[in-house]
């Protein structure tokens, strides 16, 4: 009786031969397990769907590096565990930037604004952006005190409210653009900056 290989061997074999549809199906195989993997083990604000994608993009370049014979599989979740190491890394790298830098930015971005309105018309917008930020529900002005007032991060905040960072982030940009509206409305002849 003749020994077959595991299905999987054929695959890697095929697709270091340059067939890609051999590729897709090894990515069918582990799709699910690398996704569950990256899901549990995924820092906060990660993306484990980004994650398990960068895994087949790498493994599809290093290819030729796997050894046949050896375990695929180990090969290809070491793969991703130094990817999550690598986003993780990139997400600390941005996180520490926009902490150092976006308030100065923040700040010369409103003193430009402020320098080039109007006095009467700053205070026409302040007027109103207070009156539209009443007119919020309570939810929505918690959120706002905590972001712009109290400078919580959007993790903490996703904790507290039970939900994820991209919910949060979802809900004040609706929030921030129902203010601008309102604010357009009550000032008519305001740009929409």
């Amino acid at each position: 009786m003749e020994f077959e290989p595991h299905p999987v061997e054929s695959l890697i074999k095929r697709a270091k031969r340059g067939d890609r549809q051999a590729f897709c199906d090894i990515v069918r195989m582990y799709q699910q397990p690398i996704r569950a993997w990256a899901a549990a083990h995924c820092f906060l604000g990660g993306d484990p769907d980004d994650v398990a994608q960068k895994t087949f993009l790498a493994a599809y370049h290093r290819l030729t590096d796997f050894k046949t014979g050896t375990n695929f599989r180990a090969w290809l979740f070491t793969i991703a565990r130094y990817q999550m190491m690598t986003e993780s890394t990139r997400s600390r790298r941005l996180a520490d930037y926009h902490n150092r830098f976006a308030p100065d930015l923040l700040d010369r971005e409103l003193e430009r604004r402020v320098k080039e309105e109007p006095p009467e018309l700053v205070v026409q917008r302040l007027k109103a952006l207070h009156q539209c930020v009443e007119g919020l529900s309570d939810a929505s002005q918690k959120l706002l005190k905590w972001r712009y007032y109290e400078a919580i991060p959007l993790s903490e905040m996703a904790e507290r409210t039970e939900r994820s960072v991209g919910a949060i982030k979802k809900q004040l940009f609706l929030i921030r653009q129902k203010l601008q509206s309102c604010i357009n409305a009550q000032i008519p002849d305001t740009k929409e900056t």
